[in-house]
């Protein structure tokens, strides 16, 4: 038997206004919630039971997944009173646990989405004899992670605060957000208090010389915790580039899922979703872009790496590149949205009310200006009062 804690506490502000009413691991991702592609992916690594460490939004995670018999797990849920830091909500999730103190337990982070062997991550700990074994990876520019240089033989030599100049940047690697834990490691840990494990137990264990090693791996690896790489992540997974055996259908170009209607004369690519009961219309083009169930797209729109919310429209001619756009919101016709923008749940955006070239229809002549009351000349300067 093989127990897993899943950490999905967290309250993904990053992602607002996508994480407003829906937690950031039930966020759809390649048509169905995250999680999803976690649990598929653990079960498949010989995972029994996994306990999942609740804290925002709580409630709704036993509703979407149950007792995981559909997954072939045993799924518990343990939720923290107040936040407890990665650490507290380990120690807190414990409880669950059934396993002996010599055995591992796999911890993964609710957001991270990766193509990490993770059944030989779990064997190489066994074998090694380690109180903690860290999935590391390599990125180009480690100076938003912390750091976690090893030795030649993989253990770990320090966990260092994200870099502030360049003579801190000691190496590329950093945290990937997978941990395997001897069982007896996480009991150690604090009870009822917060706890991290980046900053208090791994320093901790290596300052009392206690063996933390790191597995450095160099399959895909991406953090969804931001718009773009929450785009990034779904078209993936609908494109092949990482796999998962959750994916609602066959890699390709785009994923219409069941009861979403697309125009014929509308085109979806670049990893596209459509969710159920969503709508495409005709001429609209849809690239590289996560449309959520219920959504309209209107004909002539281009929405290119977009996330358009539950229920939400676009209109007729709008053109949307790399745009959040909240459940329920309205995007008018002919608005043209830049990338970065957000627009929240149920907003609703005038036609035409944000354009980048010029507007199609001319302005109406503006009411003249007045000052209490009395029309007021262009030419004119309001006189200032004096004490």
């Amino acid at each position: 038997m093989t127990e897993a804690i899943l950490l999905v506490g967290g309250q993904g502000s990053r992602l607002r206004p996508l994480t407003s009413h829906t937690p950031k691991p039930l966020l759809p991702v390649a048509g169905v919630p995250f999680l999803a592609h976690q649990l598929a992916r653990a079960a498949a690594a010989g995972v029994t039971r996994v306990v999942f460490a609740t804290s925002y939004l709580a409630g709704l995670f036993e509703p979407h997944f149950g007792d995981g018999a559909r997954f072939g797990l045993r799924l518990e849920y343990e939720t923290e009173a107040e936040p407890l830091g990665t650490g507290g909500a380990i120690r807190n999730a414990a409880r669950r646990l059934r396993c002996g103190p010599g055995e591992p337990v796999l911890v993964f982070n609710g957001d991270i989405l990766s193509g990490l062997d993770i059944a030989a991550l779990r064997e190489g700990h066994r074998a090694s004899g380690a109180a903690v074994t860290l999935h590391l990876t390599r990125v180009p520019d480690p100076r938003a992670f912390g750091l976690v240089p090893t030795d030649a033989d993989g253990r770990v030599l320090a966990f260092l605060e994200k870099p502030g100049s360049p003579e801190q940047i000691v190496t590329d690697q950093i945290n990937a957000g997978c941990y395997v834990f001897t069982r007896s490691v996480i009991d150690r840990i604090p009870v009822g208090r917060a706890v991290s494990v980046e900053r208090e137990t791994f320093p901790g264990l290596l300052a009392s010389g206690v063996p933390v090693r790191g597995v450095v791996d160099d399959t895909y690896w991406l953090d969804l915790g931001t718009p773009a790489a929450f785009v990034k992540g779904s078209a993936d997974l609908v494109r092949g580039i990482v796999s998962s055996p959750a994916l609602p259908g066959p890699v390709g170009d785009a994923l219409v899922l069941p009861g979403a209607r697309v125009h014929p004369g509308a085109a979806l690519g670049g990893g596209t979703v459509v969710g159920e009961g969503a709508e495409i219309a005709d001429g609209s083009v849809v690239e590289g872009s996560v449309v959520l169930p219920g959504a309209l797209i209107g004909a002539g729109a281009r929405v290119r790496r977009s996330v358009i919310g539950r229920h939400a429209v676009v209109g007729t001619d709008a053109t949307l590149d790399a745009v959040v756009v909240g459940d329920g919101a309205e995007v008018g016709a002919g608005n043209e949205l830049p990338s970065g923008v957000r627009v929240g749940c149920g907003v609703r955006l005038a036609p035409e009310a944000v354009r980048l070239s010029a507007a199609p229809t001319p302005c109406a002549a503006p009411s003249p200006f007045t000052l209490s009351g009395v029309p007021h000349a262009s030419s004119a300067v309001p006189r200032t009062r004096s004490a």
